[in-house]
């Protein structure tokens, strides 16, 4: 159904999943549900490799769910994004629903599967939706793994500026004078935008696709470095990956290579700042020039979830030059709506959320595993303590986002090892 909470609008759509199912017991064997987020379901399947490793040990079969609006699980077909009057299901109690029909649709037409206990596993945005599937469907589901989920990145639940503050100890950590030199990074870029051959020498030193013409493009390229750093944090992974970016092993580490002297002139500083950055943009090596207009990879459904930060998932951030290496900015809630009603014609609801899924007062829940990594940012708004015995938190020191759901690697730290067995044996307990 388009639309599950109303009978007006009775029409229906296709939905994609993937299903693997080499592995299960056709007897009633557990199935993991993956809780599909915002983007292209075959991607998010191609880099959860921990459901695929742990399929054999636990007779498991796999479903892969994509998100309504994303990859070609499209609504309205390419009118899908048209209007808001189009966009206007596109909420994460609708994928919600859409994931409950989609399970009892599995239960009766795939023999031997009506009596298997369903674990819903997600990260990040998919995490939360896992969380909130036991919440709200604990009939549907037996429990939940939620990596790297931050469902407490809402109202005032947490400070605006831990996000920002932990992407800043990720490179404080990674190299003497890195954080520093891109503090200092935000003034140089302001002094040398102040005239046209400023703004020309930055085009030119950042290899720039489209070179930047005034003040406002400067602010872009200061947004786009802003986030280069916050999604290096993100993949800090240890090893090799092609997550956002191909990248290197430790890439923040390697990135701060280049950034060790923060008392550089504005150019010699900037310099630097382009190699950090393009080991980012152009690892490959294959990039003429630099798109401002691109961070990450293409797989992920920008705009649909532009939407929903529009609506439900306003999330309040905000940076103060002193606890993070970002330049000062308050959160503004009333620009954000303003910015959402001129582009979508919506106006965020910022308390909904809390009002849907509880949050901090989840106590009455019962069998989630909230997984979160000490480098990821977006740790600043999971659940990093125990708040029940069934509601229970697992922190990985040295992980990024979601590094649980990655792989096996023989370059995995000691702590993803056992957070992942330790999820293991509370998936074997709700079996």
């Amino acid at each position: 159904q388009i639309d599950h909470f109303g009978f007006d609008e009775n029409l229906t759509f296709q939905q994609r999943y993937l299903v693997a199912d080499q592995h299960w017991n056709k007897e009633n064997g557990p199935i993991l549900f993956y809780t599909g987020n915002e983007g292209d379901i075959t991607w998010f399947c191609n880099n959860t490799g921990f459901m695929w490793d742990v399929a054999e040990e636990l007779n498991a079969m796999l479903v892969f769910a994509e998100h309504r609006y994303y990859g070609e699980s499209l609504p309205f077909g390419n009118e899908s994004f048209s209007d808001s009057k189009h966009l206007n299901y596109l909420t994460s109690e609708q994928a919600l629903a859409d994931f409950a029909v989609l399970i009892e649709y599995l239960k009766t037409t795939i023999a031997g599967a009506r009596y298997s206990p369903v674990i819903a596993i997600g990260g990040s945005y998919g995490g939360m939706l896992a969380a909130w599937f036991r919440m709200k469907y604990p009939h549907v589901v037996v429990g939940a793994l939620a990596a790297s989920a931050p469902i407490w990145q809402f109202g005032d639940l947490v400070p605006c500026g831990a996000y920002f503050s932990i992407v800043t100890n990720d490179f404080k950590k990674s190299g003497t004078g890195c954080s520093e030199s891109i503090r200092n990074s935000w003034n140089a870029i302001n002094h040398l935008s102040s005239t046209d051959a400023g703004l020309q020498w930055l085009s030119s030193a950042f290899h720039l696709c489209s070179p930047l013409k005034n003040l406002q493009d400067a602010a872009i390229l200061k947004n786009w470095l802003s986030e280069t750093w916050v999604n290096l944090a993100m993949v800090n992974y240890p090893y090799k990956a092609d997550f956002l970016q191909p990248l290197p092993a430790w890439p923040v580490q390697e990135v701060c290579k280049f950034l060790k002297d923060p008392t550089l002139s504005d150019k010699l500083l900037l310099q630097n700042v382009f190699q950090a950055v393009n080991l980012y943009y152009n690892y490959s090596g294959e990039a003429s020039c630099l798109d401002m207009s691109e961070t990450a990879t293409k797989n992920l459904g920008q705009l649909g979830w532009y939407y929903q930060a529009c609506t439900e998932m306003v999330m309040p951030m905000c940076t103060d030059g002193v606890n993070d290496m970002f330049e000062p900015q308050k959160w503004d809630f009333d620009a954000l709506s303003e910015e959402c009603y001129r582009l979508w014609g919506v106006r965020p609801r910022p308390s909904w959320l809390l009002s849907m899924y509880g949050g901090k007062n989840i106590s009455s829940y019962s069998n989630i595993v909230f997984s979160n990594g000490g480098l990821d940012p977006w740790s600043a708004g999971g659940v990093t303590q125990n708040i029940t015995d069934s509601l229970v938190a697992i922190v990985i020191p040295d992980g990024a986002h979601h590094l649980d759901l990655r792989s096996r690697n023989p370059l995995d730290p000691k702590s993803v090892q056992q957070a992942r067995a330790l999820e293991i044996s509370y998936m074997k307990q709700w079996i």
